[in-house]
């Protein structure tokens, strides 16, 4: 008999599966011309929800030290994305009271596109980045950073090195956390009395309403409502006392939580408010996670009905983009080069790869105007407007562009 999968967050059995994905290679890991002869693994891609605590999720199969200790993600590639960030820091610096006596620590932070603004305001600030390369970018901006993954351990070694925080940050990170507990629990460590935590991740409501199966890879473990990340808060003693909606990533939550004993902290409205509304929608009863399925085999049979339809047509069409969501996207749909023979993207670590699984090529931005495709299927589409904006050129040949998510659209 199987033993059957335990949730991350409370340790209890999970049965109840939301979608099947079929199978797919790790979406972050893009292939260079000498892999193209060989073999790529691919793992079952099935989303399952814990009905204990609510906690959507997938195994892992691959450990994160295989996926992000050289990663192809630099957060400084989107303009919207650094203004979000520097608004934020003006934010928090301002309703924190904080400067040049705090301590900031950020975990997964990247290229050092958030940290850089606390470090322009002169308040000390630590990356903690398990990516090497990409830490190493960071520090070149002048940003600190330790190239370690987090958690009690780490924890520890942080405040053996004087870096409890005043705030501590972790945007899109909690999703790539197999240990959840190891790394709240660390969380837990670092906080100074009266400390807090802002987190940032896409909201489990608007994944599931906006049929955003593409947010769904083998590197993102975990999928959270506000309900569920409540309940992970919590076994460590956090209390998420603020709640923001944003929308960033399609839609994400920016949560604000403390310690349980700094009670001289008050729980904003914001909390209760969220927490009815996912409750009125159904996020606690299991009918809504089974009715998801039908909403990404609806995505994806129109997607591929317009390639299909263009093909026949004698159009062209190109991506934008090479994001892991797409891959997600174009490896469920099965999308190869014979309906998108290539995508482009800004990052100069992913020119002249081929993305994973569908093994298309990825090129410099320029490709577009030299072949100037009919469409362009945009991957990233929660970044569509900025993308519009900077490709508004394809225009003068008549080009149009395509959203995939959450209905398809086309964009003149």
């Amino acid at each position: 008999m199987t033993k059957p999968l335990c949730c991350r967050s409370c340790g209890k059995p999970i049965h109840h599966v939301v979608v099947d994905l079929g199978v797919s290679p790790l979406s972050n890991r893009y292939l260079r011309d000498e892999d193209l002869e060989g073999l790529e693994p691919f793992y079952p891609l099935k989303l399952r929800v814990c009905d204990a605590c609510w906690l959507v999720q997938i195994p892992e199969f691959v450990p994160p030290s295989d996926i992000f200790r050289d990663y192809a993600y630099f957060s400084s590639f989107s303009d919207s994305w650094l203004k979000h960030c520097s608004d934020y820091v003006d934010m928090i610096t301002d309703r924190l009271k904080l400067g040049p006596s705090s301590q900031v620590v950020e975990l997964a932070s990247n290229d050092g596109y958030l940290l850089q603004y606390f470090v322009k305001k002169g308040i000390p600030a630590t990356g903690v980045e398990p990516a090497a390369n990409v830490a190493e970018v960071a520090i070149k901006k002048g940003v600190p950073t330790l190239a370690e993954f987090f958690g009690r351990k780490f924890a520890h070694t942080l405040i053996t090195l004087g870096k409890s925080a005043d705030l501590v940050i972790a945007n899109n990170v909690l999703a790539h956390v197999p240990d959840l507990n190891d790394f709240i629990g660390g969380i837990r460590m670092i906080l100074k009395p009266g400390g807090v935590l802002t987190g940032e991740f896409p909201h489990l409501k608007n994944l599931f309403e906006q049929g955003q199966f593409d947010t769904i890879y083998h590197e993102h473990f975990s999928y959270f409502s506000l309900i569920g990340m409540e309940n992970a808060l919590a076994r460590h003693d956090l209390v998420l006392f603020d709640v923001q909606q944003l929308p960033t990533h399609g839609g994400s939550l920016r949560i604000f939580a403390r310690r349980k004993e700094d009670t001289h902290i008050a729980i904003q409205p914001s909390v209760k408010q969220l927490r009815d509304e996912e409750i009125a929608a159904g996020y606690q009863d299991l009918e809504v996670y089974r009715n998801f399925r039908r909403r990404v085999e609806t995505i994806k049979f129109d997607l591929v009905s317009f390639l299909i339809q263009a093909r026949r047509e004698g159009k062209t069409v190109a991506g934008y983009g090479a994001p892991a969501k797409g891959n997600s996207l174009l490896m469920y749909c099965g999308i190869r080069t014979d309906l998108l023979a290539y995508t482009v993207d800004r990052n100069p670590v992913k020119q002249g790869r081929y993305l994973p699984g569908v093994r298309i090529p990825i090129c410099a931005p320029e490709k577009i105007a030299e072949t100037k495709p009919d469409y362009v299927l945009i991957l990233p589409w929660n970044l569509k407007n900025e993308i519009v904006r900077q490709m508004a050129h394809i225009r003068e040949w008549g080009g149009k562009f395509v959203v995939p998510i959450p209905n398809l659209e086309i964009i003149p």
